[in-house]
């Protein structure tokens, strides 16, 4: 099968939000009077962001999924996407499974695939994802005016949330590569959340005028949130009691007593919900005054959100326990470049 032939089998659709679509040098895309383009790029690699030899169904989910969840956190409706593939070989049965998650997905979202490339080489596959915001937004000193949710905005006493559970897709992978043992309903729960996670675009669209800032959790909620606090020069406090309660699994590895069945200790679950990654959840700041509005978007997306700290004017990112106690921060995030 030639590259061609690849392209309109597998990923060669109906494209009617898009001028023109796959088949020429270009695609084109007209954007409605007032709205404003938002764009963001990821890419997955065999090896470093997903094991050789997953389901490729869910890899398509996945690959997509990672893509919605930069919209998610600027409040941006997805339109449309491009894909670059690198292929070791072109497998009939691969092509048509990983098209089915990707192309699933995207029909859920309304998100049309338009445009890209395939090579052979090491499987990889980056996506560049389109979506839509108004643009008459409040004007952030010398950002234009905007309704995407942007990093810049959280204020001293603002609340801290995050959406769905966190922590799992980490737990899924410490069992998988042979480090702890899990229970087997454990691990389908973690390894679903590590598989197939859930962008949150309709909360995300709920948010707008609402959150004074957000991000999505990609290398761990610690780290993203630290992208929030750098960007909007503020510091913030989380209560580790609450967060270490986000891990879906934990029903299923936590006894009677409380104590965790075959996880080494609770700080492992702790570093998992802190600093894990992979989870692709929103974590979002907004104003104490907001609480109900909150509670209203987590009701009319159907997203779970749960409020976990509080921003502050004095910089630096603090741990906090249940009663207030200082709790120390040896929690870091994933860097693809840390030594």
């Amino acid at each position: 099968m030639g590259e061609f032939e690849l392209i309109q089998r597998y990923f060669t659709r109906p494209t009617p939000k898009a001028v023109l679509g796959v088949g020429d040098d270009c695609a084109l895309l007209q954007m409605a009077a007032g709205m404003q383009l938002a764009i963001s790029s990821d890419m997955l690699v065999a090896g470093r962001h997903f094991f050789p030899d997953v389901d490729p169904r869910t890899l398509g989910h996945k690959a997509l999924a990672v893509n919605l969840s930069d919209l998610a956190a600027c409040g941006a409706r997805p339109i449309a996407f491009t894909l670059a593939l690198a292929l070791p070989d072109a497998s009939p049965a691969w092509l048509q499974a990983f098209s089915d998650g990707l192309l699933s997905l995207a029909d859920a979202y309304g998100c049309e695939l338009i445009g890209g490339d395939t090579t052979q080489g090491p499987l990889n596959i980056c996506i560049t994802v389109f979506g839509e915001v108004p643009a008459n937004g409040v004007q952030r000193g010398t950002q234009p005016g905007t309704q995407a949710i942007l990093r810049s905005g959280a204020q001293a006493g603002d609340d801290i949330y995050v959406s769905g559970t966190l922590g799992d897709a980490r737990l899924a992978l410490e069992a998988m590569q042979g480090r702890i043992q899990l229970p087997a309903a454990a691990l389908a729960v973690a390894r679903q959340r590590l598989e197939q996670p859930t962008p949150r675009v309709a909360l995300g669209l709920a948010l707008r005028g609402i959150a004074s800032a957000a991000a999505d959790i990609s290398d761990g909620l610690l780290g993203d949130l630290g992208h929030i606090l750098e960007r909007s020069a503020r510091g913030a406090t989380v209560n580790t009691e609450i967060a270490i309660n986000l891990l879906a699994a934990h029903a299923h590895f936590t006894g009677s007593s409380g104590q965790f069945g075959n996880i080494p200790s609770p700080q492992l679950a702790l570093q998992c919900v802190l600093a894990g990654g992979d989870d692709y959840e929103l974590v979002f700041t907004a104003p104490a005054a907001q609480r109900a509005a909150v509670q209203e978007a987590s009701r009319t997306s159907a997203t779970p959100v749960t409020r976990i700290g509080q921003i502050e004017a004095a910089p630096g990112l603090r741990l906090a326990d249940g009663r207030g106690a200082a709790v120390a921060n040896t929690y870091a995030s994933f860097d693809h470049f840390a030594p």
